[in-house]
């Protein structure tokens, strides 16, 4: 989950919508394929602060790709292969084609890495068409994740929208970014995406109240009550003034938001964040199921509080306790059985969606609201779910492996920036081995966290 987040720029309308599933954090190191000429330097790299469990090894070949419709500009492809450089990609591709020949190029790219015989350190990949011609991100990002060169290694995609012909300005997403990395070319990507400026003003102020919304579906949910206690728990500790409702219908679901952002306007004593718990079944395109079993889009409850006066400018904190699908991931690695690859040292199996981070914004800085489906283009949003998109999310009697490990993880370090300990909690989910209900066989999970935060997020001082 290294990638957390978007928005080195200052105002919302120029937030990027960075969106992600990585398990550990990018550190340093280079190699290049034979095919590619060997760079004649190496920058200093983004570096991190968590455990060594907790970090990338990038001992392999950095590859940058740059795959552009013809109606981009030059000059935004220019300042991409400015920022590669910077991050010590410095020797990159650079191909152009149609949106609708994108799939196909990156089909090529990923049999060329597979092609090369060695595992790969990271790849990051820039895909850049006009406003709104890239409707189905997914696919492209699904095609790169299944390349057995990239097993394991962090992959980065930066989604870019861009205006036919045009170039980008000052102080827009990309222009920022590229000035940030040559400003400081030792912060992690984390800190490049998300802090302006190295400065107090880096981070949020959370000096005032904090409220918190729990509505959870107990009924027909094992373990259900143990996640709400750990949560309860967890936000007493943290100062968070709490509101429970169980087993809401769908109406009551979005009734109780339009509530709680009525109470939070209303109050006298102002707030400086607020976190939503949102726990049930889900549906088959991930919408969340009612007591009742009727449907409400969790994306329709994030736009009602994002409207919320009283926290214009604080972070606003949702997290996602259901299923997103019915899909149950094998993972990818050895499918021999566990004492057999520990005799062999062999790698463990990671999920299929784990180790991606995709960044959404325009090039020339307006907001990316339209450019994802189902995305906020509001700032100041960190949603967490707890399982990839189509994917199972898992729970037993002891409660679930998304809600337990992040408590766990933020009661033993709960001043740490919540982005960084998010990945954490993404990475020992990642090497979790899950089982059943409906079969004995081992399957993975992967948590998705979407974020337009724009400052580093500390819940404790």
């Amino acid at each position: 989950m290294a990638f957390l987040v978007s928005g080195t720029l200052r105002v919302a309308a120029q937030i990027a919508d960075a969106q992600d599933s990585l398990g550990r954090k990018v550190v340093g190191g280079t190699a290049w394929p034979s095919s590619l000429p060997a760079p004649s330097r190496a920058p200093p790299r983004p570096t991190l602060a968590l455990p060594s469990q907790g970090k990338y090894s990038v001992q392999g070949p950095r590859v940058a790709l740059t795959l552009s419709s013809p109606e981009v500009s030059a000059s935004t492809v220019a300042i991409l292969e400015s920022v590669f450089q910077t991050l010590g990609f410095e020797r990159c591709q650079r191909r152009e084609a149609s949106v609708q020949d994108f799939l196909e190029e990156l089909t090529g790219f990923r049999e060329q890495l597979d092609a090369h015989g060695a595992p790969m350190g990271c790849v990051l990949v820039a895909l850049v068409a006009p406003n709104g011609q890239l409707r189905q991100p997914q696919k492209l990002v699904r095609e790169l994740s299944g390349c057995e060169a990239l097993r394991g290694c962090p992959k980065v995609f930066l989604l870019l929208s861009s205006a036919p012909g045009a170039a980008p300005k000052p102080g827009t997403f990309l222009t920022g970014l590229s000035e940030l990395c040559g400003r400081c070319p030792h912060w992690s990507l984390l800190q490049l995406l998300t802090e302006p400026e190295p400065s107090p003003s880096a981070q949020y102020d959370l000096s005032r109240d904090r409220a918190a919304l729990f509505l959870a579906v107990i009924r027909d949910r094992p373990g259900a009550q143990r996640d709400v206690e750990a949560l309860e728990g967890l936000c007493q500790t943290l100062g968070f003034e709490t509101t429970l409702r169980t087993d809401p219908t769908a109406q009551a679901f979005q009734e109780e938001l339009a509530q709680f952002q009525e109470r939070l306007d209303t109050r006298r004593s102002p707030v400086s964040c607020a976190l939503v718990a949102l726990m049930a079944h889900g549906g088959p395109q991930g919408q969340l199921l009612g007591a009742d079993g009727k449907e409400v889009r969790p994306e329709a409850l994030v736009r009602e509080l994002s409207h919320c006066r009283a926290l214009w400018g604080c972070p606003k904190i949702f997290l996602l306790q259901a299923c997103r699908g019915g899909h149950r991931d094998a993972g990818m690695g050895p499918t021999a059985l566990p004492w057999f690859w520990r005799w062999l040292r062999a790698p463990p199996v990671t999920p299929s969606h784990a180790d991606v981070l995709r960044i959404y914004a325009d090039a020339q800085g307006n907001s990316s609201g339209g450019f994802m489906p189902g995305s906020c283009d509001q700032a100041d949003i960190l949603m967490v779910y707890a399982a990839a998109e189509g994917c199972v999310a898992y729970r037993d009697e002891k409660g679930s492996d998304f809600i337990q490990t992040l408590v766990e993880v933020l009661r033993a370090t709960p001043e740490g920036d919540l982005l960084e300990l998010l990945t954490e909690v993404n990475r020992q989910v990642c090497e979790l081995d899950v089982r059943g209900p409906d079969c004995n066989e081992r399957r993975k999970a992967c948590l998705e966290i979407r974020s337009s935060l724009r400052r580093r997020l500390c819940l404790q001082a």
